[in-house]
């Protein structure tokens, strides 16, 4: 894995750390949200405003997302349109 540099402190000094794959998005942030919800699963969290509570476990699963394929998809500053080629 290559090395990249990441700033601390305020932006005035670096540290180098391991390339691992990003999870900002998309179906790997899933899994790291689905890990960090199964480890906090007794931890309360704030609903409404800071009004209600509840445990971080007793909240539903997402429901998986519906595929796109076949769907008609804008294109061209809304002029033109096309069928979507998604694989899922």
């Amino acid at each position: 894995m290559a090395k990249i540099r990441v700033r601390t402190g305020r932006g005035t000094g670096t540290i180098e750390v391991d390339d691992k794959g990003k999870n900002w998005s998309g179906d790997a942030y899933r899994k790291a949200q689905a890990e960090k919800k199964k480890k906090a699963a007794n931890k309360m969290i704030h609903t409404g405003r800071g009004t209600g509570s509840r445990r971080l476990g007793d909240i539903p699963e997402p429901a998986e997302r519906p595929s796109t394929k076949g769907m008609t998809r804008i294109t061209g500053r809304g002029t033109g349109s096309r069928k979507s080629r998604g694989t899922s």
